[in-house]
């Protein structure tokens, strides 16, 4: 081949270039407006879900998913529109059929992400628990520090943080402990069988009104007497206090001492079990002289 062969080859090359791009530029242009189009349109809508959201007072990690599904909505409807613009023989029904098979495809390979996304999106929708609250959901107890679209993160007592996947969450009973500001403790106490009933259950009930933790100005104490146990008789002493763990564990420590104290004064026997020993045959007692 020739210089001015290949120097023709060439020019007839970029005449078709040319040729076809001007045929093809009033579709480019229409997919560029398009592509405008879209961004503009989810700009505004990113603007006007974060005001709608700070006005309904919705969690910040929602209206982020808001602004994310729109967003994703305008621009798959935005791409779509641009390429049936430029590739005239791609219709519609023929892109959102290879986007559905896609669409499955990806769903079956990233199943489990996708579980927590949609387990994420109902949790803040429906919000059964708040940032702080004291959680507790197959033996992972801790106070809820953060939620995301995926996962929830619990800060349990001992200071160690579990990265919980959403639909863990949202598949399994959750007791929340912090509801509510209040919450019911209750403990077994033990008076001798030959105390006086009724006034044990004085002393109990006044020593434990009288602990600051006790919220008897709110729900009453309750104090019955449950059963015949193996050395005593067993009250069941119900009362109320806060309902953080520490609120827990320091009412009922505070509770158990005023309890025993009380009695103590009274002179009222808090039993312990005794036991009787028989022996099938006389045992041989020895004196020891000194």
């Amino acid at each position: 081949m020739t210089m001015d062969e290949v120097v023709s080859y060439l020019n007839a090359q970029w005449s078709g270039f040319v040729g076809g791009a001007a045929e093809v530029l009033p579709e480019l242009a229409a997919a560029l407006i398009v592509i405008l189009l879209t961004w503009g349109l989810s700009r505004l809508a990113k603007m006007g879900i974060s005001r709608l959201g700070q006005r309904m007072r919705l969690r910040s990690n929602l209206i982020e998913v808001l602004v994310m599904l729109a967003s994703v909505g305008f621009w798959l409807v935005g791409a779509l529109i641009a390429v049936t613009l430029v590739f005239p023989s791609i219709t519609p029904a023929k892109a959102l059929t290879t986007l559905g098979l896609g669409s499955v495809a990806i769903g079956f390979a990233f199943k489990d992400t996708f579980e927590n996304f949609l387990a994420g999106i109902l949790i803040l929708l429906r919000e059964p628990f708040a940032l702080g609250d004291f959680v507790e959901c197959e033996d992972i107890e801790g106070q809820v520090e953060k939620i995301t679209i995926r996962d929830t993160h619990i800060r349990q007592t001992d200071g160690q943080l579990v990265v919980v996947p959403n639909h863990m969450l949202f598949q399994n009973p959750v007791t929340v402990r912090t509801s509510r500001d209040l919450r019911r403790i209750t403990v077994i106490c033990g008076v001798a069988y030959g105390e006086d009933v009724d006034k044990a259950r004085e002393v109990i009930s006044d020593a434990v009104r009288n602990v600051h933790t006790v919220r008897d100005d709110v729900k009453d104490v309750q104090i019955f007497a449950k059963s015949f146990g193996a050395s005593s008789i067993d009250f069941e002493v119900t009362w109320w206090t806060g309902s953080k763990p520490i609120d827990v564990r320091q009412s009922r420590d505070q509770v158990i001492a005023a309890v025993k104290r009380a009695l103590d004064e009274k002179g009222i026997e808090i039993p312990f079990p005794y036991r009787t020993l028989t022996f099938a045959e006389p045992i041989p007692v020895t004196q020891v002289s000194e």
